[in-house]
């Protein structure tokens, strides 16, 4: 399975990124196959995206960017929270992709912020934004607060593993690149 993860954190280290290292690494823990990741820093092309949005050309490293995430198996996308809302860098990378290259695409959602109240940013941004991608979100989305991060990490943690499953359960049901759900007989489920 190839896992993307696109984070839009903007300092180094940035919790951003720690956070979707974690979700990862959860994945790669929960998926029964290998799997290969392939993180996609925004910080990095920030430009490049800002020029494409411009200019309507991506550059090589966005087109790279690009192939990366539209070619995975499963995506993992995490946005620090700006004045409620996913970062503007995030949003214009997702603007830059084609509207029907994540089509059926499982996506765990991940944000990250300051303080406890902006955690609906999961439920009134994202996933909005990846329904009208037509992508397939797993159940769990994962916010980290600032206190999330520290001696208070157990809770956080069983949420990063929950979604992890999830999403490599989603990722390993899909037949070759179809997007197709793998056809389990009724009879094999009652057995079961």
């Amino acid at each position: 399975m190839k896992l993307a993860v696109v984070t839009a954190g903007l300092s180094v280290p940035s919790s951003t990124r720690l956070l979707a290292d974690r979700l990862a690494a959860a994945t790669v823990a929960a998926a029964g196959s290998p799997v290969s990741v392939s993180v996609v820093e925004l910080r990095d092309i920030a430009l490049d995206v800002t020029k494409n949005l411009l200019t309507g050309f991506p550059s090589p490293a966005l087109r790279s960017a690009i192939e990366t995430v539209t070619g995975a198996d499963a995506l993992i996308a995490v946005t620090p929270v700006f004045t409620a809302g996913y970062s503007g860098l995030f949003k214009s990378f997702f603007d830059v992709l084609d509207a029907d290259s994540l089509v059926g695409k499982p996506v765990l959602l991940g944000a990250t912020g300051g303080t406890e109240r902006h955690s609906l940013v999961l439920d009134y941004q994202l996933r909005p934004l990846f329904g009208y991608l037509k992508a397939d979100p797993v159940a769990t989305g994962v916010y980290a607060a600032s206190s999330d991060w520290g001696s208070g990490e157990g809770a956080l943690q069983r949420r990063i593993e929950k979604a992890g499953g999830e999403l490599a359960s989603l990722a390993e049901g899909r037949v070759g690149d179809s997007g197709a759900p793998e056809f389990v007989p009724f009879e094999q489920l009652l057995a079961e």
